[in-house]
């Protein structure tokens, strides 16, 4: 009897350590997916020359981008293209969060209905492939213009 219980005992154990491995592999191939550049809209507001957005952008995408830029198209609240534009958001250290603002002559915060990420016109950096601004991008907003690609 007891010879069965530490056989039933080293086999619960084994697969108790296989099942955290795997678990581990599949929490560390999850940490590999969630790579991404976060882009949020944070505020729109009135300014002197027409509309200040400000954005808050973290590069988790495992390396330094030395360079990020988006084309965006502004939508009125009629669904009617205003304007498109390219914001360059400059360098973005991996791990680390920048705010930028850009101010749009011309709009109106309050007519602005949607903001579309249309495409990255520049991503650059060590190990940074071309696409992956747009394609690892996760758009955020705080205000209530609808924002993302």
């Amino acid at each position: 009897m007891f010879r069965t219980f530490s056989r039933q005992l080293v086999l619960g154990a084994g697969l108790t350590a296989a099942a955290m491995a795997s678990h581990g592999a599949y929490a560390q191939e999850g940490a590999q997916d969630a790579a991404a550049l976060t882009v949020e809209l944070n505020a729109l507001q009135p300014s002197d020359r027409g509309c200040r957005f400000t954005f808050i952008a973290t590069n988790g995408l495992g390396s330094e981008l030395t360079k990020a830029a988006f084309e965006l198209v502004l939508f009125d609240t009629e669904g009617k293209v205003s304007r498109l534009t390219v914001v360059d958001f400059k360098d973005l250290p991996q791990g680390k969060t920048k705010v930028r603002q850009f101010d749009f002559s011309g709009i109106d915060c309050a007519a602005v209905g949607r903001v579309l990420i249309n495409d990255s016109t520049e991503c650059a950096g060590p190990a940074i492939e071309p696409k992956a601004c747009i394609e690892k991008l996760k758009p955020q907003t705080r205000t209530q213009v609808v924002f993302g690609i």
